[in-house]
């Protein structure tokens, strides 16, 4: 070895190309989120593409800046949050059709197919961010395992 201390993250070309994508993976996430009532996807997809970008930062750029972007504190909050949306949403079914996860927000008389996807696109929001919080916590432990990532503090 010659002594010198290793840059964080990868190079610079990955963290520039890194820099670049990680909106657009952001937004198509959030995209798939809200329209997964009308099209493929969902809550489910659309978290797992919205974590990619969180774990994106975390590979180019390192521990720091992934923490700084997205820390262990947020990423749990917002998975409480989403896991909080999604059994309101269930339960406030019950209460008011008297049926569980029954669509009682639909904003249509008919409740046909429309871009507000009501009670079942709210669920869809909360899944997203449970989704994604979790994939993100989960690759923060196997990265700490195998790279022996530093507590934050």
């Amino acid at each position: 070895m010659s002594g010198q201390k290793p840059t964080e993250g990868m190079s610079l070309i990955v963290k520039t190309t890194c820099g670049w994508l990680k909106g657009f993976i952001l937004l198509y996430g959030i995209h798939i989120i809200l329209y997964g009532h009308l099209t493929p996807g969902g809550g489910f997809a659309g978290g797992v593409i919205a974590a990619s970008a969180f774990l994106l930062i975390l590979l180019a750029e390192g521990q720091r800046a992934g923490l700084k972007t997205f820390s262990k504190k947020a990423a749990l909050t917002w998975r409480s949050v989403g896991a909080l949306i999604f059994l309101a949403v269930a339960g406030l079914g019950l209460v008011v059709t008297g049926t569980f996860f029954e669509n009682f927000w639909t904003g249509h008389a008919s409740g046909n197919f429309t871009h507000f996807g009501g009670s079942i696109q709210a669920s869809e929001i909360g899944i997203g961010l449970l989704v994604c919080s979790s994939l993100y916590l989960v690759a923060m432990v196997l990265f700490g395992c195998a790279f022996g990532f530093e507590s934050e503090r």
